[in-house]
């Protein structure tokens, strides 16, 4: 028995052919060392030692070989969500989570970046 439905279109006659048309820029940048955290929280408070470790975890990681000055801006904004969680504000867990799949935390999270470990 044949397939069911129409026969499909012809590649020529489809709207959408899955090529963006703008080629991709590669520009040379020397990666930047993940910087100490603060010495305090912006309100001056202790960091959550739950906080400290997963700082000291991101700079181990071999995902962030090559972070430059920007990644790591945006992954220590991301620890004060993670000290603000720790601190017992449940608010902030779903911001905590978005930014940290951005970064491939997870499994599920580094598939989406289609850039999973290999071992060694």
């Amino acid at each position: 028995m044949a397939g069911r439905g129409p026969a499909p279109k012809d590649p020529r006659d489809r709207a959408r052919r899955n090529s963006s048309g703008i080629p991709m820029r590669f520009i040379e940048s020397d990666p930047a060392p993940q910087p100490d955290l603060p010495a305090t929280m912006p309100d001056g408070s202790d960091w959550p030692e739950q906080t400290r470790q997963w700082w000291a975890m991101w700079g181990s990681n071999p995902r962030t070989v090559d972070y430059h000055s920007t990644d790591w801006a945006m992954l220590l904004d991301t620890a004060v969500i993670h000290a603000r969680f720790w601190l017992g504000d449940s608010f902030v867990a779903g911001e905590l989570r978005l930014r940290v799949a951005k970064h491939g935390a997870t499994p599920p999270d580094r598939a989406r970046l289609r850039a999973p470990y290999a071992p060694p």
